[in-house]
């Protein structure tokens, strides 16, 4: 995919993800599309390991495997910090 794709399915993902977590108020746009390109890595990895596809491209699936790694990576970190 190339680096926009990337942009925009991060910032919808990590913009999703910060809505379910409740952490959007506390997230801007930058976060959100760091949070959303490393959720899809994370989805990524994750779905692939369990014999699913990974992120495909910029399409529903992607978008759900991408929030899905979001939503784990602030639960992480909601985790660590306590």
């Amino acid at each position: 995919m190339g680096y926009i794709t990337w942009l925009v399915l991060g910032g919808l993902a990590g913009w999703i993800a910060s809505m379910i977590m409740k952490t959007d108020a506390s997230q801007g746009i930058i976060l959100n599309i760091i949070v959303g390109i490393v959720g899809a890595s994370i989805g990524g990895w994750l779905f692939g390991f369990f014999g699913g596809a990974g992120v495909t491209g910029l399409n529903l699936y992607s978008l759900g495997v991408s929030v899905a790694g979001a939503v784990a990576l602030i639960w992480l970190v909601q985790l660590i910090r306590g």
